[in-house]
């Protein structure tokens, strides 16, 4: 699906504030109110709107630090590479942990990498450890980046808005 600029406009204000109703993104586009129900609709049909959600201030709800988790497999073959992604799929969906990302990639020399955020030092370890015993494949090298959420020196902390700015900036994609 094509993207033009109504489409990312709608989509920046979405990702800014996905409580925006279709009436308010409407007055601040100026377009009618119907025109953005039916591009929203069309952007959640294509799947370029996968969800709505929010960011909480994570340290207020307890968790202390985040946890970026680099994976580096042996070698395998492709056979078992098949199976541990459709082991690894279902282990994801049950993990008892806080876990918000598990994704395959390579650079670094790493083959895997997870994002988890922790209560405190203690549950990280318990992830850790977890992590070994149930990864579809032995992991040969695991290598942690600890960020301490409460930290008072915040460079960029997550948020979409700057994506969303971003996106504002790109061409039509052709």
């Amino acid at each position: 699906m094509m993207l033009d600029d109504i489409d990312r406009r709608i989509l920046s204000e979405l990702m800014k504030n996905s409580k925006m109703s279709d009436r308010e993104i409407a007055k601040k586009l100026e377009r009618s109110q119907p025109t953005i129900t039916r591009r929203r609709a069309k952007l959640e049909k294509e799947q370029i709107i996968r969800e709505y959600t929010l960011i909480p201030n994570l340290p207020k709800l307890g968790y202390q630090i985040m946890v970026i988790t680099l994976l580096k497999y042996g070698n395998v073959g492709h056979e078992e590479v098949l199976k541990a992604r459709a082991e690894a799929r279902q282990i994801v969906k049950e993990a008892p942990f806080e876990m918000i990302m598990g994704e395959r990639g390579s650079g670094a020399g790493y083959d895997g990498v997870t994002i988890s955020y922790h209560k405190d030092y203690r549950s990280c370890i318990r992830f850790k450890n977890w992590l070994r015993k149930w990864l579809p494949l032995p992991a040969i090298k695991m290598d942690s980046f600890i960020i301490v959420l409460g930290d008072e020196v915040k460079y960029r902390p997550l948020t979409f808005s700057t994506l969303a700015k971003h996106l504002l900036t790109t061409e039509e994609r052709e």
